[in-house]
């Protein structure tokens, strides 16, 4: 989890699959109220104990049905822990392919009980869109890409474009020789560029094409769903399909994250959105653990504090 402090406002961010890792979210349900009645309700929700999932050393988490409702639990429970112990308090949310429904639910769109049992057929569903080991997905990395000669690299081949993450990095998705045809490509192409090409390891490949069957069931899933949900909130929560912020309009925001399961995400336009609102710099940080929210938090704090008198000083200088 990420804060972006600015004057004002507050901004947290979410990732999504693959920052999965036994124990997470332990010391949270051990140190706060808040923490532990989140684990307590999305356990209930899922009649499933997420404790055990997310603290022991459990096979299951690294199964995409079973590490989406375990990351958004986790996420949520260390956000509502921190805003108990330190008065977390958040404006606009983020959050990156599954982390965008951790802001929904951050934001008090849709209701964690429903938000879990949501993404938990999204990754059965995913999971069986394409039988394991037929997909693949590669991180593009290297000094200001060149978006030009990925596009023509790309041509011919069932390969898209996963995650715009930023200049410096894109994420390729499709059918493992597709994909592997694509990284032979971009090494011969790359000419005095120096590019990384790095396999995730995943079980399907994501944001593609590939997942487009799924849409209509995953659909069918939302939208009883959705009569529960408060989306006069949306507007605080970036779209990974758009780029942009939610509106209010409920259908819409089914759409959206019917076609995100497909779709491109839009994650340098997601941090711009996020980022041209502040009128002053930008503070980010990395939030792990219990150990990294004091240090943030506490800094922030008294950083906070100090301009707070300052604008107290100021302002009684020209009374």
């Amino acid at each position: 989890m990420q804060t972006g402090v600015a004057s004002p406002p507050t901004t947290v961010v979410f990732p999504g699959q693959g920052s999965q890792r036994p124990g997470m979210g332990q010391e949270f349900d051990a140190r706060f109220e808040a923490s532990r009645r989140v684990y307590d309700e999305a356990s209930e929700a899922l009649a499933l104990d997420l404790r055990r999932l997310c603290f022991a050393a459990d096979d299951r988490l690294a199964l995409t049905e079973y590490a989406q409702p375990a990351i958004l639990a986790t996420e949520i429970a260390m956000l509502r822990g921190l805003a108990e112990a330190f008065g977390l308090s958040a404006r606009r949310f983020g959050g990156h392919s599954l982390g965008e429904y951790t802001a929904l639910v951050a934001a008090g769109v849709i209701p964690l009980g429903d938000a879990v049992r949501i993404v938990r057929e999204r990754g059965r569903l995913m999971q069986e869109a394409v039988p394991a080991g037929l997909g693949r997905m590669v991180a593009v990395i290297g000094e200001r890409l060149d978006g030009e000669m990925i596009a023509r690299v790309l041509e011919g081949l069932a390969v898209t474009v996963a995650n715009d993450n930023s200049p410096e990095q894109v994420v390729l998705s499709g059918l493992g020789d597709a994909v592997r045809a694509a990284e032979r490509r971009l090494a011969d192409g790359a000419g005095s560029a120096t590019l990384r090409l790095v396999p995730l390891d995943v079980s399907a490949p994501f944001h593609s094409p590939l997942m487009t069957p799924i849409e209509p069931a995953f659909a069918a899933v939302l939208e009883p769903a959705s009569a529960r949900w408060n989306a006069s909130r949306a507007a605080l929560v970036t779209s990974n399909l758009t780029g942009g912020f939610h509106d209010a309009d409920v259908t819409a925001l089914r759409s959206r994250l019917v076609q995100q399961i497909s779709g491109t995400v839009r994650w340098r336009s997601n941090m711009h959105a996020l980022s041209e609102r502040p009128t002053r710099g930008v503070s980010v940080e990395s939030i792990t653990d219990v150990r990294s929210a004091e240090h943030v938090l506490d800094t922030q704090g008294r950083a906070r504090e100090r301009e707070r008198r300052s604008s107290m000083s100021a302002s009684e200088g020209v009374r």
